[in-house]
């Protein structure tokens, strides 16, 4: 079986992945049929480049993509445009429909990135509230006992 997953390139602690069409049964980085982009994560957002219409054929001659591959070819429209051509839109009306789902993808992606940051930024506060409210327990002067009567 034909599979679209990742093959790991780059240095050490900075991998940078090609996307690429290889036969189920070969290594993580052995040999492969063909390299149809690339996705290199550390950027802000992500670069992801495929040629669209070799997905394609490598996903209508039933090749396989893996979870994170699936996500990538979405992101990047390819099986919007996929669907779009099964469906016999015009080719113009297929990029209309790409560009107005890049620019979706691309403002989600930024309004989680803001989402994640306030979330993190309320757990600072809600642990330092935690440590002031301690900190504020400790410093209660203790009570003393009230004497015992005979």
């Amino acid at each position: 079986m034909v599979k679209l997953r990742l093959r790991r390139k780059g240095r050490t602690h900075y991998p940078v992945y090609d996307i690429i069409a290889v036969d189920s049964r070969k290594k993580r980085d052995g040999d492969f049929l063909e390299r149809l982009g690339y996705y290199d994560p550390h950027a802000q957002p992500s670069t992801i480049s495929v040629d669209p219409a070799r997905a394609i054929y490598w996903l209508n001659v039933g090749a396989q993509p893996t979870d994170l591959v699936r996500e990538l070819l979405s992101y990047e429209g390819v099986l919007l445009r996929r669907t779009l051509e099964f469906k016999g839109k015009t080719a113009e009306e297929i990029e209309n429909e790409i560009e107005k789902h890049k620019v979706v993808a691309h403002d989600r992606y930024f309004r989680r990135l803001e989402l994640r940051k306030k979330r993190e930024e309320a757990k600072i506060k809600a642990k330092a509230d935690a440590e002031a409210a301690a900190a504020a327990e400790a410093a209660k002067p203790v009570e003393a006992p009230a004497p015992a009567e005979a």
